[in-house]
């Protein structure tokens, strides 16, 4: 069954990576209709989040963040089936960075980093950032049952010259890495909900105590690397520019949630730049606490 879905769906993930992006996104246009106005997909989560996150003093404040939200959604999901028909020039023309010095300090020091990102603009499109760096980009994804979509996605997110490491096998394999003197830089979306457990860390996003992953701070710790901040702004329809920051240089000398509560604290500043570039299809507040 797995086959027959791939089989039937890849000649229509082909068809959009291969139309001119002003067909993409008159294609867009036609799909916010269908996903807002007649299926209504997530609204009721999107809208919780949003009115949760206190970005809005008002109903209709909200309804503006929410369809602004849903325009650009349909914008993010077209442009990650693109990438694949994407050349290089395309790429690096849509996609800059405002500071790849940054990087290639840490390069000629000879040192791997760990680059921690939010859920915001097009994360998807920082897989090309071996274009801006000397380092061998990676990404950390959990693999998808259907393991036909599963290799389609592996290829697409390897065209622009970054790789996927299962978060399963990463220790072992950064290991491995590391033993090899590889240069490599790690992306870590950091700012998912982690399954229900007693250990979790509970911090405040947007004033609501929530459980947030530490597995980038952790593994910083445990391998002794840097770790960046990337963040990500749309200039326009279909062109972002990413800036990087330095969280720490020095992961150990820190003490436990510090790195996770300063990337977190930077991530609210930049949603409140421009809250509906946030991803709020997610249930972000499904496991706050209650005051």
């Amino acid at each position: 069954m797995n086959r027959i879905i791939y089989i039937l769906t890849a000649p229509f993930l082909l068809i959009i990576a291969l139309l001119p992006f002003w067909g993409l996104y008159l294609f867009s246009n036609l799909l916010y209709i269908l996903f807002y106005h007649v299926v209504g997909y997530r609204k009721k989560v999107v809208r919780k989040n949003i009115t949760l996150a206190g970005l809005a003093n008002n109903e209709k404040e909200i309804l503006a963040i929410e369809r602004k939200f849903f325009r650009y959604l349909c914008d993010l999901f077209l442009e990650m089936i693109k990438v694949r028909g994407m050349s290089k020039r395309q790429m690096k023309r849509r996609f800059t960075v405002s500071n790849p010095e940054l990087l290639e300090r840490f390069a000629r020091q000879g040192s791997s980093i760990f680059v921690m990102t939010g859920h915001y603009a097009n994360f998807e499109w920082l897989l090309s950032l071996g274009y801006h760096t000397s380092h061998i980009p990676y990404g950390i994804y959990a693999p998808l049952q259907n393991k036909y979509f599963d290799n389609y996605i592996r290829k697409v997110r390897s065209k622009h010259g970054s790789f996927l490491i299962s978060r399963r096998k990463f220790v072992d394999e950064f290991t491995a890495m590391q033993r090899k003197k590889e240069l490599t830089v790690i992306g870590f979306a950091a700012d998912q909900s982690p399954l229900p457990n007693k250990k979790n860390y509970f911090r405040t996003f947007f004033g609501h105590e929530v459980p947030v992953f530490t597995g980038a701070e952790r593994l910083g710790k445990k391998f002794d690397v840097p770790v960046l901040m990337a963040k990500i702004k749309r200039v326009k329809r279909g062109y972002y520019e990413t800036t990087f920051s330095v969280l720490t240089e020095n992961p150990k000398a820190h003490t436990d949630f510090e790195i996770t509560d300063m990337f977190y604290t930077e991530l609210e500043s930049q949603i409140k730049e421009d809250p509906a570039l946030y991803f709020w299809t997610h249930n972000r507040f499904k496991l706050m606490r209650q005051k």
